[in-house]
């Protein structure tokens, strides 16, 4: 299943999961690290999740959002 950027005007980049039940967030915080977080909805098939976790960079806070979306992510029917 597909994960789609969502137009925001806040700062922070947002993507939502093709079923509409999760998203990924990335945000810059005032120190230069980078906050990833993952909100799964309970109505989701798989249930309730919610993660976040607190990285150094953008490159790593991309390696995470990556590895996110692939473990998070719903099989094609």
């Amino acid at each position: 299943m597909a994960w789609t950027e969502i137009e925001t005007t806040e700062r922070y980049d947002e993507w939502e999961r093709a079923d509409g039940y999760a998203t990924l967030r990335v945000r810059e915080q005032s120190d230069g690290s980078y906050v990833v977080r993952l909100d799964r909805l309970e109505q989701a098939p798989e249930g309730r999740e919610y993660r976040r976790e607190r990285v150094g960079d953008r490159e790593r806070a991309g390696e995470l959002l990556a590895e996110w979306k692939r473990t998070f992510d719903l099989p094609e029917e």
